[in-house]
């Protein structure tokens, strides 16, 4: 018989819930071009490394979709729905504006950097926009990192192929004077998310599965040849395709 579970049973459960503030942005993996560019219009790297996401006061965790399509099968009267493509949405940062307004130089000037492939003076009439290569202003190396209560960093999402491409409008006023913010959008190509540890695990288990089965398929391969009774047997009639094949 299944016991009603009590209240005490589950308040351990909704006492240790995460929390939204706890989390840190952090830039990285800046291409050396956009690099240089930012340091010789006076944003130093380590201003972007170390200090601008600690300005991040509002931020979102990106979700994804699998996009789609259906499938019909004409014989089978089956309408099936499968997965051609996952679609990364972009992110919106927001951050204070520090008194030296590095946080509007560093992306007033990348935005700028990205824009401004001709190589010309910005300020002449003449001038017109010639686009960067994208290996040129992409980042590698950005990331959100949350913490639990005890700030340990327990999930990381790690963005690939990230770069600012919008800036909002920055109000501002005489009367009622706030704490000055800007607002950021971010394109990205990609996103990982999860633990580096539980990924490393991961990527071992299945490099020896992968191989385990590269082994198999060349065993079979061989025993073809060696008198098998069909394809994807050994000579005794074992199946290489068995679980438990070649364990002791």
């Amino acid at each position: 018989m299944v016991r009603p579970r009590r209240i005490a049973d589950f308040k351990p459960t909704f006492t240790n819930l995460a929390q939204t503030s706890h989390y840190q942005v952090m830039f990285g993996g800046v291409p050396l071009g956009v690099r240089q560019y930012l340091n010789i219009r006076g944003v130093d790297y380590r201003f972007v490394t170390e200090t601008s996401g600690l300005l991040c006061s509002n931020a979102v965790i990106p979700g994804s979709t699998l996009a789609d399509t259906k499938v019909i099968g004409n014989y089978q009267g089956v309408i099936e729905n499968m997965t051609h493509a996952r679609i990364f949405p972009d992110i919106a940062l927001e951050f204070y504006v520090d008194k030296d307004y590095k946080m509007v130089k560093f992306f007033e000037h990348y935005i700028e950097f990205v824009s401004g492939g001709s190589g010309y003076d910005q300020t002449r009439e003449d001038y017109f926009f010639k686009m960067e290569y994208p290996y040129d202003y992409k980042m590698y190396g950005a990331k959100i990192i949350k913490f639990d209560r005890d700030y340990e960093a327990e999930i990381e999402y790690n963005f690939y192929g990230m770069y600012p491409y919008q800036i909002s409008n920055i109000p501002v006023k005489y009367e009622n004077s706030e704490v000055l913010k800007i607002n950021v959008n971010f394109h990205i190509d990609r996103y990982a998310s999860g633990k580096f540890s539980s990924y490393d695990k991961y990527r071992n288990r299945y490099n020896n599965i992968k191989e385990m089965n590269d082994r198999k398929r060349l065993m079979r391969n061989v025993n073809i040849g060696r008198g098998g009774n069909r394809a994807g047997t050994d000579a005794m009639g074992r199946d290489y395709d068995d679980p438990e094949y070649g364990m002791p």
